[in-house]
């Protein structure tokens, strides 16, 4: 669920048309052009045409989707061979609480204030938290990311389907969720463009979200993750709280100082000051009655006080580290700063104009970096990883940081 440079690294670049009404009318009127489906995908498919019909789907539906769709196959490499990069936490962050994030952010917040303020009135979901999530899935929405680095859902979803041992069943629920979609005329299977596992649209949404969570926000008649972001964050906001618990007027948490010993368990704010535990930006807790329980994510990095919201945003991706990015990247949009207490051997983020430094020279010396716009996403972390290894920079961990831009400037 993220989107860092004029790449995606979350979804692939291949573009395609199968599934697509321009490659089924050229299958249709060629059919000697038509691909061969892999042995095993024609019968999976009669049968589950047999499943998909019993639990509601349309005929016509299944036919328009399905009857002449071919899997993409690319999907068992994608699923199996994720880029891995071994971030250190401080590096995460800095990758996703970014100059280009920041910035392009601090625009959002201002178009879309009047739908924010909606937001936080219906559904007590904080502006920057929301912003964050719609940032570091799609960039913001940037049509670039739904135009070159998404592809049609419904050949990734057949293919999973079809032939992903483990969550078959699971697989086979989500591509029925998508023709239900299609049945309730909610989207088309050319609009359905998406993640190989099939998220789509602002907020990544995989269908059964789409189905059960998303809401006609905007009054259009129909249910879109796509177009204006009106239906994507606040259905994101609903599912804050129906699925996260997320609770109205409470901060997500705040970073602290003063804890001596690690604690377990949650107490109130006021009681971890009364031992000490205060913020770290020296301001008092605005709700000395909420609750929220000690994490110190590095030893020797900062601290914080984690309420009930950290984890209502945690629940939108199962990793403490992507709420933490989230949180704070909604913090800094809004004016707040960097964590207090620097990360261990940590670095400053580079700026904009030095990401598009890194990426311009990186090109320039034959590595790929998939443009220069200064979001750094698997496309650059590779280029810089592959860099690091040719000039003996240990370790080769692909962050694009001061000491790459250092030796890129030395020019080896």
């Amino acid at each position: 669920m993220t989107h860092r440079d004029s790449r995606n690294p979350t979804f692939l670049t291949r573009r395609t048309l199968l599934g697509t009404a321009i490659g089924a009318g050229a299958l249709m009127a060629n059919p000697l052009r038509a691909l061969a489906s892999p042995p095993g995908f024609d019968q999976w498919r009669e049968g589950f045409r047999a499943r998909a019909l019993a639990r509601g789907i349309s005929e016509g539906t299944y036919i328009r989707v399905l009857s002449r769709i071919e899997p993409d196959m690319s999907v068992f490499q994608k699923m199996r061979k994720q880029p891995e990069f071994n971030e250190q936490l401080w590096q995460y962050i800095n990758r996703r609480v970014s100059d280009w994030r920041l910035a392009a952010g601090k625009v959002a917040l201002q178009k879309y204030s009047a739908l924010f303020a909606r937001i936080e009135k219906d559904f007590g979901v904080e502006r920057g938290t929301l912003l964050a999530l719609w940032g570091v899935e799609t960039a913001y929405g940037d049509p670039l990311v739904q135009q070159n680095h998404m592809r049609p859902v419904f050949p990734s979803l057949a293919a999973l389907a079809w032939n992903e041992p483990r969550r078959k069943a699971y697989w086979e629920t989500e591509l029925i969720n998508a023709l239900r979609i299609v049945d309730k005329h909610w989207s088309t299977p050319e609009e359905m463009r998406g993640s190989w596992a099939g998220a789509m649209g602002h907020t990544q949404w995989m269908p059964e979200v789409w189905l059960n969570v998303g809401f006609d926000y905007d009054g259009d008649g129909r249910v879109s993750p796509f177009g204006r972001p009106d239906d994507a964050l606040g259905s994101s906001a609903r599912y804050l709280v129906n699925r996260g618990k997320y609770r109205r007027g409470e901060h997500w948490g705040y970073e602290v100082k003063g804890a001596t010993a690690p604690k377990s368990g949650s107490q109130s704010y006021a009681k971890w000051a009364a031992s000490g535990v205060t913020r770290a930006d020296g301001q008092p807790f605005p709700r000395p009655n909420d609750s929220a329980q000690l994490w110190v994510p590095v030893q020797g990095g900062p601290s914080f006080l984690l309420g009930p919201n950290f984890y209502a945003v945690k629940s939108y991706n199962p990793s403490m580290n992507y709420a933490l990015a989230i949180v704070h990247l909604g913090d800094r949009i809004q004016g707040g700063g960097p964590f207090v207490q620097p990360f261990p051997g940590s670095e400053r983020a580079l700026t904009l104009a030095e990401i598009q430094e890194v990426q311009t020279r990186l090109t320039k010396a034959g590595f790929d970096t998939g443009g220069t716009d200064g979001r750094v996403g698997n496309d650059t972390m590779q280029a810089v990883k592959d860099f690091q290894t040719k000039a003996g920079l240990l370790p080769a961990d692909g962050y694009a940081g001061l000491k790459v831009l250092a030796r890129l400037r030395q020019g080896s």
